[in-house]
């Protein structure tokens, strides 16, 4: 089994994919938030600073693209080839409003002509490989079989399907019986992404789906670092493990980031997933929540990590 890591952005940034796989790792093919591509075709600064090779030294790192211009798709993919990337990812599976209003992301879905067009003329042009990650439509799961026939026009690297609609965001089950019927149409090979949050729910799902060679973790790895290891190894994380990354990606996000407050911002993202791995989490989680100074931030998760225990 091939696991990946899937592109949350805000949170999944160079420094915390340095910082998970020196700690973690166990996790194959590491996804970059999406670029958005601007009029002037300049990456921002934050995006170079995702996609530089020494951000990502020793992973398998794959940018991603989100847009529904074949042009600034090219435009883009051709600055990221001379970075040294081979593979890049389209996203379609984006299911924010601000991202779907104007056609991207998920939103794109909507309209498969124009996504058929477009996918000509990137495969009929990039020089890198694409792989794709979608929902399986905008408002019914009705729309993915003319979607997967246009897919199977093109030699896309590999499907990653997260089998939702779009109006679900994360609301609702996974349709598995889409996803089933993808398996068997796809000529493209396809990953599977969407709630896999312990190895009780991986199993379930390689029991379902045997065939399936590789998956994409995401708020199940934010949720448990360890998941991966857990999943590929039998070992679960221990509280030490945990501090030890804890800390070094705090002291990183001080060194890199412009004041305290942007810091606390960054942790208290990540802990808003996180938090429930410990026992009788709650009340630390307010006090990391509300934590306006760093001394107090600091504080409650000592007193976290000192008198509770993961789960």
């Amino acid at each position: 089994m091939r696991l990946y890591f899937a592109p949350l952005e805000g949170i999944t940034g160079h420094i915390f994919r340095k910082t998970f796989f020196e700690y973690f790792g166990c996790v194959d093919q590491y996804f970059i938030p999406f670029i958005k591509p601007n009029q002037r075709g300049h990456l921002s600064s934050r995006e170079r600073q995702d996609v530089l090779p020494e951000n990502n030294k020793g992973m398998y790192a794959v940018p991603q693209i989100l847009t529904n211009s074949a042009e600034d798709f090219i435009r883009t993919a051709g600055k990221l080839k001379k970075y040294g990337y081979q593979e890049i990812n389209l996203n379609l599976g984006c299911p924010s409003k601000t991202v779907v209003t104007k056609g991207r992301g998920s939103g794109f879905l909507a309209f498969p002509e124009e996504l058929d067009r477009f996918l000509y003329t990137v495969f009929s042009r990039a020089e890198t490989e694409i792989s794709i990650k979608t929902r399986v439509g905008k408002d019914s799961p009705g729309e993915f079989g003319p979607l997967l026939e246009i897919f199977n026009r093109y030699p896309v690297k590999e499907l990653i399907i997260h089998p939702r609609v779009q109006r679900d965001v994360y609301r609702n089950r996974p349709d598995w019986q889409v996803f089933g019927e993808a398996c068997r149409e796809s000529k493209n090979p396809v990953c599977y992404n969407g709630d896999i949050f312990s190895v009780e729910d991986y199993q379930r799902f390689t029991d379902t789906f045997p065939a399936v060679d590789r998956v994409m973790l995401g708020r199940g790895l934010l949720m448990n670092p360890g998941l991966s290891g857990e999943i590929l190894l039998g070992k679960r994380m221990e509280k030490q493990t945990l501090r030890r990354f804890h800390d070094a990606l705090y002291e990183r996000y001080k060194e890199e980031l412009s004041g305290s407050k942007l810091v606390l911002f960054k942790m208290k993202e990540l802990w808003g997933f996180l938090a429930p791995v410990f026992t009788n989490y709650e009340k630390y989680a307010k006090k990391i929540k509300k934590a306006e100074k760093p001394q107090v931030y600091e504080r409650a998760v000592e007193s976290l990590f000192e008198e509770q225990n993961l789960l």
